[in-house]
This record gives structure tokens, C-alpha cells and sequence, in this order.
């Protein structure tokens, strides 16, 4: 009996320690990485003894008390990335963003594109020398100037033999995955979740470039990572922006007064006493430039995930002119094609027979002077904007057009290089509902 209330303290010590060594190197994180403190702050902590690491589900921090200890006394410079590999993994949004991606190979980009923001932070606590996988791995993506993220190394991934991955999977091997979400529809309590990061996410970035930790991280890794953790469920409110206010003729229920109508009418019979007002203003869009980038890294399923998702949005009711017209434009380092949709029957036809032409490198200038030229000549009634659809590689205008721009972005992108007059929105491959 003596024997088990022994083990019973034994495991309650071993417990509480436990989660004091993560409440400590939590704090240790805090005070070499400022901006994070949200994230790091995030966790509540559970015992697991089945771990041989810790896991995470975006609430709890699980830990195998036994093995923390060993670990905070053998190595407390691992137990530190053990620690943010894991948060991170929540702040990208790793978590619920797999959709229909392969599990395994999801799980080995993300531990691949976290493991690269952390080896890119100049920090003395969490250094550690890159082996050459790790090396290799890395200069595959900066030799072409492509963004590392989950998204970009899973498509990696699907190129590699299966024991290359398996490599790679040992070297880049952290935290495990087990309580990680495996449906793709997420249930309410991950969905909660999800939302939580974003938040926290959103936070973590206003207070990193608030503070001038940019620099803490060369080539803003950390700051792409975060961006590719978004969700598109911003796309709908993205194009509002493009709205402009209008007067069509409708009834406008706000001004209508239905009571003194209908008193009009029991008294005068075929006379009311107020007329409905036969206007209202409406916010819709109208003539809409859509610039599709056909550079060589541009994927024509993925383009045709983006037109769809968009003419899904124009074509609602509420936002698309029943009048109005798209100029649908391809262009690389010139621009391609025009073609012109001013009728809702052609969008599916359209969309399914898509192909792209060109693929060159992306020089946006020609598109913008292609459209302010149509502008010119009169080919719009009213154009409300310009979405410029591209991977981010090419040369941006240096002079404001006279029209609303926005750039959106398939693979994360530097912010740094995109003008300040222009919008920007990040899309997933996967959230567009591109399967591999």
C-alpha cells in the first residue's frame, strides 16, 4: 500500500514540475521574443505519459512529465524550440488548414516551414547548427525565390521519392500530431480554436511591427508564415471594397412607410396616401478588371479555383450590377488576352475551358498600362477596380493608377515589395479547394 501512495506523489511531483519547466521556458521565450507573448501566454498544460514529446490540439500543451524533466536537466536549448515549434504550429494555423491534403505529407511541411522560421531567428537561446538536409532543403526554395510555407513545401513533397520524405521527416521530427483535427470539417470546438489563433496571430503581428522586432527574422519568415495562416473567409468582405454606391430602381423598404400605404388605401380606396420611393441606393460592383498572372509558376487548376471562387462572389445579387461587365486579362511579362463577360451564363462555360497563355516572367506593369488605357478609351462605364491574381514574383508599378488595386496572392509573399496604395490578400491553394 505504501508502494502505491509512493508512486501516486511520485507522478503527482513529477506532474507539477512538469508544468513548471513549461511555465518557465515559456516565460524564459517571453523575454527574448516580446511579440509573441499572446502565443506563448496561450496554452493551458496537460500531463500525458503515452508522449515521447509533446503534442498540441491548439488548447492544451500535452507533456510527458518524466521525459520534460529529463530533458529541461540534458538539453533546456531544445526543450525552448520543443516549446515554440509547438506554438507556432497553432500561430501558422497548421492545425486546421490540412483540408484535404495527404496527413502525413501535411504533417512534414508543417514541422519543415515552422522549423525555418525558428532556424531564421537570430537568437542564442534556440540556435542550432543546420544539417545538410536541412541546408538543402532550404536553398531548393531561396535558389528559386519562392516563400517556404506549408503549402509551398507540401507541393515539395509530392515531387520526392518516398525515401527522400522519410529523410526528411527524421531530420525535421519535433513535436507529434496525434491530437491534431483528421477530418476536414472541422467540429465547433476546433473551429473555436481556429478562431482563437487567428486572433492571437493578428495580435502577435501588429505587436511584432510595432515593436521593430521585424528584423528579428530574416526575410520576414515568421511574418509569411502567419500571412499563409489566414483564412479566405476575408475574400467576400476583400471585395467590397470594390463596391461603389448606386442608384437602381427598386423599392427601398427603409423609406417605405407600409402602414400609412395601406391606411391610403382603406380610406381612399385605390389612392394611398405615400408611393413607395422607386430608388435606392445600393452598393454594388460594375466594371471590373480581373488580371490573371500566366507566368511559368502560375497552376491553371489553381487559377481556375480563384476565378470560380470569384465570379461565385460577383454573381450574388448584392454584388454584381446586372448590367455591369468584367475584362478578364492574361498577362506575364505582357499582357495576352482580354476577354469580356457581360453575361452570367458565359462565367461556368468560361471558367471550365480555361487555359492560360503565356508563361514568361511577371512584369505587372503592361497589365495596369493595358487597363489605364481602356480607361482612356472609354471601354468602361465605371470601373471599380483592378484584382491582380499572382504568386507576388515580379515588378510592381512605382506610380498609384486612378483606379482601386488589389493584389491576391497564391503563395505567401514579402509585404515589403508591394506599393502602399495597393490592397492585398493571401489565398491557399487548398482553402480555394484545389485537391492534390
Amino acid at each position: 500500500m505504501a508502494g502505491v501512495t509512493y508512486d501516486k506523489s511520485e507522478t503527482v511531483w513529477q506532474e507539477g514540475m512538469g508544468e513548471k519547466i513549461l511555465k518557465f521556458t515559456s516565460d524564459e521565450l517571453m523575454t527574448e521574443f516580446r511579440f509573441l507573448s499572446f502565443s506563448l501566454n496561450a496554452f493551458a498544460y496537460k500531463p500525458d505519459k503515452r508522449l515521447v514529446t509533446s503534442a498540441t490540439d491548439g488548447e492544451y500543451l500535452f507533456y510527458n512529465s518524466e521525459k520534460q524533466i529529463e530533458l529541461f536537466k540534458s538539453n533546456p536549448s531544445f526543450l525552448s524550440r520543443l516549446y515554440l515549434h509547438s506554438m507556432l504550429h497553432c500561430l501558422f494555423s497548421h492545425l486546421w488548414t490540412r483540408g484535404g491534403r495527404d496527413e502525413f505529407l501535411w504533417g512534414i511541411a508543417s514541422d519543415i516551414a515552422v522549423e525555418y522560421v525558428i532556424d531564421n531567428l537570430k537568437n542564442d537561446r534556440i540556435k542550432r547548427p543546420l544539417s545538410l538536409i536541412r541546408k538543402q532543403v532550404y536553398e531548393e526554395f531561396e535558389s528559386e525565390n519562392r516563400a517556404l510555407s506549408a503549402a509551398t513545401v507540401y507541393r515539395y513533397l509530392l515531387s520526392v521519392t518516398s525515401e527522400k520524405s522519410d529523410l526528411i521527416r527524421a531530420e525535421y521530427f519535433v513535436d507529434d500530431h496525434v491530437f491534431w483535427p483528421k477530418e476536414e470539417k472541422l467540429d465547433d470546438r476546433q473551429l473555436m480554436l481556429k478562431n482563437k489563433w487567428q486572433n492571437i496571430a493578428s495580435q502577435t503581428q501588429k505587436k511584432k511591427s510595432a515593436s521593430g522586432d521585424d528584423a528579428d527574422d530574416e526575410a520576414g519568415a515568421l511574418s509569411m508564415q502567419i500571412q499563409a495562416g489566414k483564412s479566405k473567409r476575408s475574400y467576400t468582405k476583400f471585395l467590397k471594397e470594390f463596391m461603389v454606391v448606386h442608384e437602381e430602381l427598386m423599392t427601398d423598404p427603409d423609406e417605405f412607410d407600409l402602414g400609412f400605404y395601406m391606411y391610403g388605401l382603406s380610406i381612399y380606396k385605390n389612392m394611398p396616401l405615400i408611393e413607395p420611393v422607386e430608388t435606392k441606393e445600393t452598393k454594388r460592383i460594375q466594371d471590373f478588371a480581373v488580371v490573371v498572372d500566366t507566368s511559368y509558376s502560375t497552376s491553371g487548376e489553381l487559377v481556375r479555383a480563384f476565378l470560380r471562387e470569384t465570379f461565385q462572389i460577383l454573381n450574388n445579387q448584392d454584388s454584381f450590377f446586372r448590367k455591369g461587365r468584367v475584362h478578364l486579362i492574361q498577362a506575364d511579362d505582357r499582357v495576352q488576352s482580354d476577354v469580356v463577360i457581360d453575361d452570367e451564363s458565359q462565367i461556368e462555360r468560361l471558367v471550365e475551358s480555361f487555359e492560360l497563355k503565356g508563361g514568361g516572367n511577371t512584369d505587372f506593369r503592361p497589365a495596369f498600362e493595358y487597363v489605364g488605357k481602356l480607361v482612356g478609351d472609354g471601354a468602361f462605364e465605371n470601373l471599380c477596380g483592378l484584382l491582380y491574381f499572382t504568386d507576388g514574383r515580379g515588378i510592381y508599378p512605382k506610380k498609384e493608377p486612378p483606379f482601386k488595386t488589389a493584389f491576391v496572392y497564391m503563395e505567401p509573399y514579402d509585404e515589403s515589395q508591394v506599393p502602399v496604395w495597393a490592397m492585398q490578400i493571401f489565398l491557399d491553394e487548398n482553402e480555394l479547394g484545389v485537391k492534390k
